[in-house]
């Protein structure tokens, strides 16, 4: 049989994964706001992508598949998008932390508690 026969057969048509690259630079799924970072980690602990769309309502499963498959096909180039993407995050959590200090329980107790003190009624 030859591709022309194939294709009076069945038609192939070539698809384009339903992933977007957000105003972040976040590649998400479909129209949906679930990132390939979360389809690719949640495929490599086991979850089928029925399981993700259960999950996720806003996932179509036609989406989901295809998007697994993309990662399978291209599983270097996901994993090197998702290093890129950890180590930018872990950058700026650096940097937000080095801006502000963590407060310690301690600090969070007492401003709680001159809070109170602010509101609370005065006796009669």
């Amino acid at each position: 049989m030859d591709e022309r026969e194939l294709s009076e057969l069945l038609p192939l048509h070539p698809e384009r994964p339903p992933l977007r690259i957000d105003e972040g630079g976040v590649v998400r799924v479909g129209q949906s706001r679930v990132s390939l970072d979360v389809i690719a980690e949640q495929y490599e602990n086991g979850m089928t992508p029925d399981e993700m769309v259960r999950a996720y309502d806003t996932l179509r499963p036609a989406d989901v598949h295809a998007a697994v498959a993309y990662y399978l096909y291209h599983r270097d180039e996901v994993r090197a998008y998702l290093t890129r993407r950890k180590e930018e995050a872990e950058t700026l959590r650096a940097k937000v932390e080095a801006e502000r200090p963590r407060v310690t329980r301690e600090e969070l107790l007492a401003r709680r508690g001159a809070r109170e003190e602010d509101h609370a009624p005065t006796g009669q």
